[in-house]
């Protein structure tokens, strides 16, 4: 039966997802403020629906995101990641209006989202954790349980808060004495983040390989794994290039941590995608992180490894539908990296490009290229939004194909305009240690060379930016 989906997001996740929508052949209806006028996301959309003025506020408007859906008469909303996808106050409004939230259940999102919770689960399923905390008491009485974890477990440790993600409200200590002044900072971050001041510790785990597997769970409580990602490649806790499957060259080990993900999934009572998140130490020991209740940004990994449509599998999730395979029927083959082309300008601490018109926009084709991404010849990239334009994954059946199909897209890439992260990767694809797999989250740190180059490095992409200059001077010959 046709279904109506609204999708409460924008950006290139929102086009990933009204085009799942399409080809199951529902109805896909989205949502936009008025930055937005012009995306992409709400001309490929069925219907749209105007929020309002934003920025951002509207996004994360649930009262205003229920309404747009009850107007239209959603069936259903799928929140993409960002914005509302994991607050189990949205899951909870669309359960208490009646609409299809396509992603866990609003206990799931809470729990999860809780991080000294999830800890909490995680532990007496016998999940491998690092040593942690469960929430600092208040005032100096948490100061003095703090520092009473770094005597016993040593410095460096991590403040956490405990309703945070995607890299936000954390705080590395590496001795006592920051540890006292930085607990009353990291609560009143957490606050002004997150609405809550909870904050917990963990040891932290040097150059650790960060690792996590893609899960999926129908309503049954059937729960199997697509594999393993490595996301080790990271800025500030942001992640920057995305590999699927990981380098670990430890196969049983790869398989221990995917199935211990899918142990972690069903003590969680998950249901529909996630993503289950590890550190491995120097010593090959893992250890649980969090569970991400959404469609991640790097499943485009995945797919190209698996075959597996996952934004499709999780609407036929959400409308009752069982798995219609099973764990022996995922087959991992070949290679994925995904990198996200940002407006941002890595020379300059990687600030971002936004207000600026992309004056010439060619992409990159041919075997194994995928491209999710929002952007145009003539658009001009709003301010108040994540800078992510484009996400450039490839495929090949062996690593070193893999990372040569990268490097030629990089190489035809072209945007003018902005200032983009393209060289940067460029940069990356070209390194050493990049090319053995030889990495972890100190990569970007230790690597301060990638970005030494000249902006738009290739002959085509200084040819075609002089032909954007031309045409930019000829369209403001006359201009006063």
């Amino acid at each position: 039966m046709k279904k109506k989906i609204l999708v409460a997001n924008r950006g290139e996740i929102a086009l990933r997802i009204i085009r799942a929508i399409q080809e199951l052949g529902h109805t896909a209806v989205a949502v936009y403020e008025t930055p937005d006028n012009d995306a992409l996301h709400i001309r490929v959309a069925d219907e749209a629906v105007w929020l309002g003025d934003g920025p951002r506020a509207d996004y994360l408007s649930i009262e205003k995101v229920i309404k747009a859906a009850r107007k239209v008469g959603a069936d259903a909303i799928h929140p993409g990641y960002g914005f509302l996808a994991e607050n189990p106050d949205f899951a909870k409004a669309c359960e208490e209006s009646g609409i299809i939230f396509i992603g866990p259940s609003s206990e799931v999102i809470g729990n999860l989202g809780d991080k000294v919770m999830a800890r909490k689960i995680m532990a007496e399923a016998n999940i491998p954790m690092v040593p942690g905390t469960q929430n600092l008491k208040a005032g100096d009485e948490g100061v003095d349980e703090a520092v009473a974890f770094g005597a016993k477990y040593g410095y460096p440790i991590m403040l956490k808060a405990t309703a945070g993600g995607g890299g936000r409200g954390i705080r590395r200590v590496e001795d006592e004495a920051q540890l006292r002044e930085e607990v009353h900072v990291a609560r009143a971050e957490a606050m002004a983040a997150f609405n809550s001041d909870n904050v917990y510790i963990e040891k932290v785990v040097l150059t650790p390989k960060h690792v996590e597997v893609q899960i999926l769970a129908d309503a049954k409580g059937n729960t199997l794994h697509l594999g393993s990602r490595d996301c080790s490649i990271q800025r500030r806790n942001q992640k920057l290039v995305e590999i699927a499957p990981s380098l670990l060259k430890d196969q049983a080990l790869v398989d221990e941590i995917c199935d211990t993900a899918v142990k972690a999934a069903k003590a969680a009572n998950y249901f529909n995608a996630g993503t289950v998140e590890f550190l491995i130490d120097k010593d090959m020991n893992y250890y649980f992180m969090e569970i991400n209740t959404r469609v991640q940004v790097e499943h485009t990994v995945s797919e190209m490894v698996t075959g597996i449509d996952i934004v499709r599998t999780q609407i036929k999730l959400a409308l009752g539908k069982d798995l219609a395979f099973t764990q022996e029927d995922v087959q991992i083959r070949g290679y994925a990296i995904e990198v996200r082309v940002n407006a941002e300008d890595p020379q300059n601490n990687f600030m971002p490009e936004g207000g600026k018109k992309v004056l010439v926009y060619r992409s990159p084709g041919g075997y194994g290229v995928r491209l999710d991404g929002f952007v145009y010849q003539g658009y001009t990239i709003p301010e108040v939004y994540d800078s992510l334009l484009v996400k450039l994954t490839v495929f090949g059946f062996s690593w070193n194909e893999t990372v040569d199909r990268l490097r030629r897209c990089l190489d035809n890439y072209v945007i003018t305009g902005p200032k983009t992260t393209i060289p940067y990767y460029l940069n990356v694809v070209n390194d050493p240690d990049f090319q053995a797999g030889d990495f972890d989250t100190s990569f970007i740190e230790t690597h301060p060379q990638l970005a030494e180059y000249e902006e738009q490095g290739s002959e085509v992409n200084k040819l075609a930016r002089l032909l954007a200059e031309i045409h930019h001077e000829q369209e403001n010959k006359y201009a006063i």
